[in-house]
């Protein structure tokens, strides 16, 4: 069979809103195809289709402000809490 999958995560080494990455990989078969990275602000495409996807993704504004609302929705809201609950204990 084929498997898409979209990877999503936060690297951050602070709980400063400056220092938290939000990331989607967009992947087919183990490929990587084009992902969104919130240090660019947009979409980067690694195949001639990811390309494509990217250009279409960075063109809508609905999809580019979904995707800027999820790092604050994912991220902001939960390494608050990762951060002082478990990082601060290491």
């Amino acid at each position: 069979g084929y498997l898409w999958h979209v990877d999503t995560g936060c690297v951050f080494n602070s709980s400063d809103q400056n220092d938290i990455e939000y990331f989607e990989i967009y992947n087919y078969n183990k490929l990587k195809l084009f992902r969104f990275s919130s240090t660019l602000d947009k979409y980067v495409g690694y195949t001639e289709f990811g390309i494509k996807q990217a250009t279409a993704f960075n063109n809508d504004k609905d999809i580019i402000a979904d995707v800027r609302a999820k790092k604050e929705y994912i991220c902001l809201n939960n390494i608050k809490l990762d951060y002082e609950s478990a990082l601060t204990k290491s």
